[in-house]
């Protein structure tokens, strides 16, 4: 692999980098202002798609879920294209103070490591490309995903790789804060929602009557005794509990949000059994319970050993980092699911993600944007030199 990152390194001019760098800082700080609750993404789309149009991309578009497409032409597009990715959601209401502050060596802002910086490291490439005149070999396709947090449930990548899947053979997934890291496998996720509903009533003139909140407590406790494997990985944790009116009053209604997750799509269908399990044990005089199926992400993997991967290790290595394979739940477990080859990297470090305090390192981002450009270029070239695949 390392012929190939040599191969397109001699045609770059590295000495623009530092400038890159603050450029996509910026951008990343532009992006970071302008508010994106999942579901709430648009304002964000455009603004994005104005820079596909101001870097000279073509078929900019904005579908019905707010994600961004634009195209860079490759000296041949005839041949399967790279789709590159990076969320724009955030876990953050639209009220949120986005104030950003900068001390030494760290920005502070939320949502700027996740994701703001992956989207503006996704623009700096096609900056840099513009800028020095480097056509890939074949087309790469820009797309600004949303619902990629939370209850979006990959509802953006699942709608884009939809979209774009006859166009493209690989994917190359941009989160933030993910530098030295090289993402080939992707976790399974089921997630849901279960409700208690009973008449409820007075909580002294009523008394002994069920209660929705007793119910869905008793419930709880039990499904977090639960012990899932610890090979292959597998957890679950209720992460929302909600219901009731009054201090005096039972419980009409309740629920709680349960996340499950697994590196074996086999172990997390057994925990959900168990799950489901107690779920069907709960029983009570007028007692209603509802589960509902609020997020499905599928599992995927990538052989190490495949060119997508290894290409990712030699990037890092030229930029002195010894990277580290991971497993995980982002956009690329979509296209990994699907049997399309499929990484996930970052730009540069950081801490605290989905806290106010959330911080990115500025000292990595030069090195993480190098060897993002490193990677597409040379996987690029390598999917351009393979065998058609009949597309």
């Amino acid at each position: 692999m390392k012929r190939w990152i040599e191969a397109v390194s001699s045609r770059i001019d590295w000495t623009t980098l530092p400038h890159l760098a603050e450029w996509v800082i910026e951008k990343a700080i532009a992006i970071q202002q302008i508010p994106a609750p999942t579901f709430e993404e648009e304002a964000r789309a455009r603004f994005v798609a104005d820079q596909f149009r101001e870097l000279g991309l073509d078929e900019i578009d904005i579908d019905e879920r707010y994600n961004a497409y634009g195209r860079l032409r490759g000296q041949n597009s005839r041949r399967p294209g790279t789709l590159i990715s990076a969320h724009t959601d955030t876990i953050f209401p639209a009220a949120t103070d986005l104030t950003t502050r900068r001390e030494g060596n760290l920005i502070y802002g939320p949502g700027l490591g996740d994701n703001c910086i992956g989207v503006a490291g996704m623009l700096g490439l096609a900056y840099l490309l513009r800028q020095q005149n480097l056509s890939p070999a074949c087309d790469l396709w820009f797309v600004a995903t949303s619902r990629e947090e939370g209850l979006g449930d990959l509802g953006g990548i699942k709608a884009a790789f939809e979209r774009l899947k006859p166009c493209v053979n690989q994917v190359i997934n941009v989160e933030g804060l993910a530098f030295g890291h090289v993402y080939h496998a992707g976790i399974a996720v089921r997630r849901l929602k279960v409700t208690a509903t009973t008449p409820g009533g007075h909580s002294w003139l009523h008394y002994g009557r069920t209660s929705a909140i007793h119910v869905i407590m008793s419930l709880g406790a039990r499904i977090a005794a639960i012990q899932p494997p610890s090979y292959p990985r597998t957890t679950l944790n209720i992460g929302l509990v909600e219901g009731g009116q009054a201090i005096n009053a039972i419980a009409t209604n309740a629920g709680f949000w349960l996340d499950m997750r697994s590196e074996d799509s086999r172990a997390l269908d057994q925990l959900e059994k168990q799950v489901r399990a107690e779920i069907d044990a709960t029983t009570a005089p007028d007692l209603s319970l509802e589960v509902q199926v609020v997020g499905d992400r599928p599992a995927g993997y990538l052989d190490p050993t495949h060119p997508l991967v290894r290409t990712a290790l030699a990037a890092l290595e030229t930029v002195g980092v010894s990277g580290s394979l991971e497993t995980g739940s982002t956009d690329g477990n979509l296209p990994l699911a699907k049997g399309c080859p499929a990484v996930t990297i970052g730009i540069t470090r950081g801490g605290n993600a989905h806290r106010l305090d959330e911080f990115i390192e500025i000292q990595p981002v030069p090195f993480g944007m190098r060897q993002m450009i490193l990677l597409v270029l040379a996987a690029v070239e390598q999917q351009a030199q393979s065998p058609a695949e009949g597309k």
